[in-house]
């Protein structure tokens, strides 16, 4: 949709661009983390190239492991270099791959050795064992980094509450 110079996607536009859900970008909106940039006559949110723009480094650092109310805090803070998080982003993606690349060769080695009737060795099960450890500890420690971010802010809302017996 264009209106005036401008491109503008309805959400449902948006979504379907971007891969991102409706209900995604719905609740974004609802959190404050990214509104659309003005809304249709009938209130249709409508999103512009700057909204698609701050959209994508949402999904960079989210892709990064931080939390969506970390993402919030970092994209207001006037000094944030969206440059730097897609450069975080680039050589992480490049560790994964490199990860997978050589999981993928040690597969390909005993892939052979079984086609050939080759024994297979200690050794092969070792280096294969160890890259396929290497390739899910990738996985999970961003996952346990995450949770333990959680847990943190779950602490810091307790520590704030008063307790019953304090009331």
């Amino acid at each position: 949709m264009i209106i005036g110079d401008n491109v503008v996607w309805k959400v449902g536009e948006l979504a379907e661009l971007t891969g991102v859900t409706v209900r995604t970008l719905r609740y974004y909106d609802q959190i404050g983390l990214l509104s659309p940039s003005c809304y249709s006559d009938s209130g249709y949110r409508l999103y512009d190239e700057t909204d698609l723009s701050y959209l994508q480094q949402i999904l960079s650092l989210k892709d990064l492991g931080l939390s969506l109310e970390e993402i919030k805090t970092i994209l207001s803070d006037k000094s944030y270099d969206p440059a730097k998080a897609v450069s975080l982003q680039i050589d992480r993606l490049k560790e994964n791959i490199r990860i997978q690349q050589k999981l993928l060769k040690e597969l390909q080695n005993v892939s052979g050795l079984m086609k050939m009737k080759e024994p297979l060795t200690v050794g092969n099960f070792t280096e294969l064992f160890g890259m396929m450890k290497k390739s899910h500890e990738k996985y999970f420690t961003g996952r346990k980094t995450n949770m333990e971010n959680h847990l943190d802010r779950l602490e810091d809302f307790l520590v704030k509450v008063p307790s019953p017996k304090e009331e």
